[in-house]
């Protein structure tokens, strides 16, 4: 995510991840 949200010049990104069993995890990224 980190090295797309550089190639096209983006400020944020959002991943989501499902883990299972109703649990989930999320990870929001800002370029600085």
């Amino acid at each position: 995510l980190a090295m797309q949200m550089k190639k096209n010049n983006l400020k944020r990104g959002l991943a989501s991840l499902c883990i299972g069993g109703g649990q989930g995890m999320t990870m929001i990224l800002e370029n600085v």
